[in-house]
């Protein structure tokens, strides 16, 4: 399993890192056309209602990775604990989330994206992003977050917790370069909102798959090792024992030709 983890942990990495550019230019290019709008912005760039929050939560169909599903749950259930939080719902995206929260949560568990063929893709972040999107346009959900493991190495992973919606407004000094838009900037605005909102689900999810294949290569490289140490410290106990065996054989057997001479 290291070493299945290990190649899909290459393609994964990959994936995660020539994505993050994509999403970095799209923040920017959002950033400068929602400074020229006026002063009606778009209803994802304003606060919500005051509906309790919605949490896509983010984790893997398998086990055997270490501590990282139960990271992630531990970062959802902090945020639960929160103020922003309270009576907050849930939406899991991977079947070892979705066991949790049936169990502990199952009241607020609004969607399940489980045993979905081929993992996480962009379908599916679409999907997920445009449902979101529907429910807090309508109000049924007042803030939109995202629970999820940043990819940092094979060996360094984070649960981390971020606003998908509203989105965060930019500032001037963050667009100050100015451009000449086609077709209107409102219109333009609308548009990049919309791939912005995918774009972030979509990056989560490749940075969680990055994450579990790094989290599941460690957990079994340190597992064999363990393995390996708990198979020599047996050996070493087995042939103790059988020595002490042939030991007390040897002085039964001396003491029985000693006692046969007397």
């Amino acid at each position: 399993m290291k070493m299945v983890s290990a190649a899909k942990l290459r393609r994964a990495q990959e994936a995660a890192e020539n994505a993050r550019p994509y999403g970095q230019r799209l923040e920017e290019l959002l950033a400068s056309v929602s400074t020229t709008v006026g002063e009606d912005p778009h209803p994802f760039l304003q606060p919500g209602s005051g509906a309790p929050a919605e949490v896509i939560v983010i984790t893997s169909d398998r086990g055997l990775c270490g501590g990282y599903n139960a990271n992630l749950i531990k970062k959802a259930e902090a945020f639960f604990r929160a103020d922003e939080g309270r009576d907050a719902t849930v939406v899991t995206c991977g079947r070892r989330g979705d066991d949790y929260f049936r169990k502990h949560r199952e009241a607020n568990l609004r969607e399940r994206y489980v045993n979905r063929v081929g993992g996480f893709d962009l379908a599916l972040a679409s999907e997920v992003a445009g449902k979101a999107a529907e429910r807090f346009l309508s109000g049924s959900a007042g803030a939109v977050y995202l629970v999820y493991s940043q990819f940092r190495s094979a060996i360094a992973q984070f649960p981390v917790l971020v606003r998908l919606l509203p989105v965060e407004a930019a500032s001037r000094s963050e667009a100050d370069v100015e451009y000449l838009y086609e077709p209107e900037p409102i219109a333009l605005l609308r548009s990049l909102l919309a791939r912005h909102i995918e774009a972030k689900v979509y990056q989560a999810m490749l940075e969680a798959t990055a994450s579990e294949h790094g989290a599941r290569m460690t957990a079994m490289d340190s597992a064999a090792r363990n393995a390996s140490d708990m198979i020599d410290r047996l050996t070493l106990q087995m042939n103790r024992a059988r020595q002490a065996s042939i030991t007390t054989e040897l002085m039964e057997i001396v003491g029985g030709a000693e006692a046969l001479k007397g």
